[in-house]
């Protein structure tokens, strides 16, 4: 997920960089509305957080000018701003939520995933490989009957490895989609953590669900056989 802040409360605007960090995922702050408008006119996001009194362009007219050039990014007003009547005007000037300050992050965060999954056409926010079972609303994660706690990187790791499920995918890719870095070929960051995944999603079960494939990368699959999956990448590149 790629988020765009538009907020001008330089403490607000790192409260939420900061914390959609820690959950693995990348943002970038705009201080002002017309700087706002700019990137979310030449770059690509899948969520833009919008304050409302704004300097240069206030939201009303940031969201206004997005819609007209044809920006359909789902949009979440993020104002203090909470009467009924600004609700209606940001609604109908094209957001797609609306939250007041002050607010919890861990609702934020719910809603920014809700709304990226909407954008995106996904059916269910639950993700099932074989026995196991990942929900991206409550981000509980379970395997069988036992219920497997996960660190916020893990849980990042572990929802794109199922959301590519049975697919192989390189340690670049991991790097890129998770940690939003280019990977260190002298860093074994990634492979330390698909062994704490394997310790807690793999422990005591006969099959075994995350894979390494030789020279490419890793796969989480629960089909039992490996070489099933020696032709079937996303062009991943050698691990």
């Amino acid at each position: 997920m790629r988020v765009l802040i538009v907020e001008d409360e330089a403490k607000v605007a790192s409260f939420i960089a900061r914390g959609y960090a820690e959950e693995g995922i990348e943002s970038l702050v705009a201080s002002d509305g017309l700087e706002g408008a700019r990137l979310a006119e030449s770059q690509s996001f899948d969520l833009v957080v919008l304050d409302l009194g704004l300097p240069g362009l206030d939201g009303f007219s940031f969201l206004e000018r997005i819609r007209a050039a044809g920006q359909s990014v789902p949009v979440l007003i993020l104002t203090a701003r909470d009467s009924l009547s600004d609700k209606v005007r940001g609604l109908e000037a094209g957001a797609d939520d609306y939250l007041p300050k002050p607010f919890a992050f861990e609702e934020l965060l719910a809603r920014s995933r809700a709304l990226v999954r909407r954008a995106q056409g996904s059916p269910s926010p639950v993700l099932k490989v074989g026995d196991l079972q990942l929900d991206q609303r409550t981000r509980r994660v379970r395997r069988g009957e036992s219920e497997i706690v996960l660190s916020n990187r893990e849980y990042a790791l572990l929802e794109y490895l199922m959301s590519r499920a049975r697919c192989v995918l390189s340690r670049t890719m991991i790097a890129e989609q998770v940690w939003g870095i280019v990977i260190d070929t002298g860093t074994n960051t990634i492979d330390v953590y698909i062994n704490y995944l394997r310790g807690k999603i793999d422990a005591g079960h006969e099959l075994k669900l995350i894979r390494t494939v030789r020279g490419r990368g890793y796969c989480l699959t629960d089909e039992p056989e490996i070489k099933k999956l020696e032709n079937r990448d996303e062009g991943a590149d050698r691990a």
